[in-house]
């Protein structure tokens, strides 16, 4: 409805609250009579716990309890929840680690907690922590997901041989070991994509507190899937029924998957409230969310693609170890596996067969992280179509195209696991070689050449699966002064849900945007659903809305024609207007709201009130899909790689707010670039100890990082859902970790160099130069 209907750039309705120091965040919100926890974390990777003397903290000055992990089993407590649902090798259970919130006996690495103090304030929490007196004996350790499979290679427990957690297989293999014998060509590639981790503005927090008066625990965290939470929480870690449970959130500070992921101190703060009788606070400061915050990557790949001497695509295998960490995290057993389905790509690439071990390793937990295994596969097969190309002597978008899918193909069945509805992906790729000017790019190399730069340019055509096949619900109450309350399941982190919702309700049923009013984040009082993640917010909560827009206006309808004595078969609903069909006699949706209200007004059939619940139930997810086009230079004196075009052609279906989408497609190309340029979360592979443990270490990108984005749009909707959207929240990161990987490969295969892997920091971009010019 005009400014604020579906496809307007509206500016986001948040950022004024925001950006004046109105937002209330975690670090905001104290309750009364709080106490403070500061956590003991394990300073080695791998250890036994011979002993821990906790004496002097709990004699220390305002401390109210330190707790250990004994205390924490002999009162009953359960584990901090998984959701691994995949199998080993023998069809069984795949293995998920015990992992209680507070360490029992052994330490599997670094940061792990070991012990906490409850305290007055967070400084005598922190002097009585310094007096814990632990005993180790430190073990082997192993880091690295490979070599954790390795025979001979430290074990983490003792029932799980090679350290494997779990083992998946996909596609047919036969016919793929078919198509690898016949093809004239195959080409393998060793990929070790590296960690990263999320580095969110808001740091992690809890607060827990416990009602002996009802029995009941209340959470109050940033988080992303509150009911998934709720249950999860209540089953595996306190042991005591769902509704016992409250979650509650307020403004988040960015995610990117971190608040996906439960974790130990959601468990404690609330567990050491019952046992104080107060409220606990918990806040970490930015060294402390390094060493424990999930990450999110970590995988080694051999990844081969079988290819005939024209270039037509035969076959493609995949043998991967996704690195889990010590434990398995709330949905870290996922990543890995989840999306390998779209390492086919846009490709009619016929066979394909992918073998994954899902590994432990002395290393924090993993979860997903923007993109959550969508990236990684991106990854693995636009790396293998540029080695293809390389080997061929062809231009590699020229091979793109001659195994693109076309659009008359469509509903297409991939040999791995998906089938896509739509897609216009050789579009997709022609508007973004204009856009790049592709054909100009030697011209440029030339220039780049004169001033003794290094020039090259990289493609991704990349496909990801978003939403999911789950149920998310939408209620809107309209009060008697006809404004309405949206009540959100799905939880916005940064996101702008509030602006896009507004846009989806004005348009739906031509309301006031000033008169909406949205609540979410409050397990008391938020719809049902499977919260926010995998680009899904939109798809689901937008189609749930769509359904009880259309029961409003059915409702709407029938008092309308009660109320203009009319037909209900005469009454058209168009721009938030009731009205009679061939007259200019209408009731506005505000005034319906109002008249619902007055029993005087209500046709003798009808319940007063205009409050209405949408449930949707999807059946599928959708294929989002695009092309990256990165363009780097490269100093080869120093290794400096710079950004200096970058050009995007994407199709998320019906685009509800084109501003906010290239807003998340930028970010999204942030993070992905972070990851290829310069982010890497390492550890010792001998000792397991973190040397990224601080933005000293871990370097984060900067605005004068990246080059100007130009941005076009290939709207194809979707007919998977009412809106026909598809996810667009993770799409930047999927194409520009291989785009712009692709890119720095380019410029450096002058000197013969075929793959770098990430991060391509300055020093290994130099060495690999240096090694190049040595050997050559």
């Amino acid at each position: 409805m005009g400014e604020f209907s579906i496809g307007q750039s509206v500016t986001r309705l948040e950022d004024p609250r925001l950006l004046t120091g109105k937002g209330r965040y975690l670090d905001d919100i104290n309750y009364d009579r709080q106490l403070y926890a500061v956590i003991l974390r394990s300073p080695h990777a791998h250890a036994d716990i011979l002993s821990i003397d906790t004496t002097t903290a709990k004699a220390a000055p305002g401390v109210h309890d330190v707790l250990t992990g004994r205390d924490y089993e002999d009162d009953g407590m359960g584990v901090v929840p998984c959701m691994g649902n995949y199998t080993n090798r023998d069809g069984g259970p795949m293995y998920i680690p015990y992992r209680p919130a507070l360490a029992v006996d052994r330490v599997r690495n670094v940061g792990y907690p070991v012990a906490m103090v409850v305290a007055d304030t967070e400084p005598q929490a922190r002097d009585a922590m310094e007096m814990i007196d632990v005993d180790y004996k430190v073990r082997p350790a192993v880091t690295n997901c490979f070599d954790a499979f390795q025979d001979g290679a430290p074990q983490l427990y003792d029932d799980c041989p090679n350290n494997e957690s779990y083992f998946y297989e996909a596609g047919d293999k036969d016919a793929t070991d078919a198509a690898f014998a016949k093809a004239d060509h195959t080409i393998t590639q060793r990929l070790v994509i590296n960690r990263v981790t999320a580095n969110a503005m808001e740091n992690r927090g809890v607060i827990g507190e416990f009602n002996p008066g009802n029995g009941r625990y209340t959470l109050r965290c940033g988080f992303q899937r509150p009911w998934l939470f709720r249950k999860s929480l209540a089953d595996q870690a306190f042991k005591v029924p769902e509704s016992r449970i409250r979650l509650v959130t307020d403004d988040i500070g960015g995610s990117y998957g971190l608040r996906g992921s439960i974790y130990p101190e959601m468990v404690l703060m609330p567990w050491a409230s019952k046992l104080v009788g107060r409220p606990v606070k918990w806040i970490a400061d930015r060294s402390e969310s390094h060493l424990s915050d999930d990450d999110g990557r970590d995988n080694v790949v051999d990844a081969s693609l079988a290819f005939d001497a024209d270039g037509t695509f035969q076959g493609i295998r995949i043998r991967s170890w996704g690195n889990l960490g010590a434990y398995v995290s709330y949905r870290g057993a996922s990543p890995p596996v989840v999306h390998i389905g779209t390492a086919i790509g846009v490709y009619t690439t016929p066979a394909a067969h992918v073998e994954i071990s899902g590994m432990l390793t002395n290393t924090h937990c993993t979860s997903p992280y923007r993109g959550a295994g969508r990236p990684e596969a991106s990854f693995m097969i636009e790396r293998l179509v540029e080695r293809a190309a390389d080997q061929l002597g062809m231009d590699p978008a020229e091979l793109r195209r001659k195994n693109i899918i076309p659009t008359t193909a469509m509903p297409y069945k991939t040999p791995l696991i998906y089938t896509y509805d739509c897609g216009e992906f050789e579009k997709n790729m022609d508007m973004a070689m204009e856009m790049a000017d592709w054909h100009g790019f030697a011209e440029r190399r030339k220039d780049s050449g004169a001033r003794g730069k290094l020039r090259g340019i990289g493609m991704s055509n990349t496909l990801e699966w978003a939403a999911d096949n789950t149920t998310e619900t939408a209620e809107f109450r309209f009060d008697p002064t006809g404004d309405l309350t949206f009540v959100a399941s799905t939880i916005s982190h940064g996101q702008g849900h509030g602006t896009i919702q507004t846009q989806i309700i004005c348009d739906l049923l031509g309301v006031e945007p000033e008169r909406v009013n949205i609540l979410q984040g409050d397990t008391d009082v938020s719809a049902f659903g499977m919260g926010t993640g995998g680009s899904r917010s939109t798809i689901m909560t937008g189609s749930a809305m769509v359904l009880a827009a259309n029961k409003i206006i059915a409702k709407g309808k029938k008092l309308a024609a009660h109320l203009l004595e009319a037909s209900e078969a005469d009454i058209e609903f168009a721009d938030g207007k009731f009205t009679v069909a061939g007259t200019d006699r209408a009731l506005t949706t505000h005034e319906i709201a109002v008249a619902a209200y007055k029993d005087g007004n209500l046709p003798a059939d009808m319940e007063p009130g205009l409050y209405e619940t949408g449930t949707y139930n999807a059946t599928t997810g959708n294929f989002p899909n695009g092309c990256h086009i990165c363009e780097v230079e490269i100093d080869p004196d120093t290794g400096v790689t710079e950004m200096v075009r970058y050009s995007v052609v994407d199709d998320v279906g019906t685009i509800i707010n084109p501003m906010l989408v290239r807003g998340q497609i930028m970010g999204g190309i942030a993070q992905g670039m972070g990851q290829v340029l310069m982010e890497d979360k390492t550890y010792d592979p001998e000792s397991g100890q973190l040397i990224a443990g601080s933005f000293m270490d871990y370097c984060m990108p900067r605005a004068d990082d990246f080059c100007d984005v130009n941005f076009e749009e290939n709207e194809v909707p979707t007919q998977t859902n009412p809106l026909g959207v598809k996810g667009a929240g993770e799409a930047g990161t999927v194409g520009s970790l291989s785009a712009g990987t692709n890119a720095i490969v380019d410029a450096l295969s002058q000197f013969g160099i075929a793959h770098i892997d990430t991060p391509c920091t300055p020093f290994k971009v130099w060495k690999a130069i240096h090694d190049a010019k040595a050997a050559g």
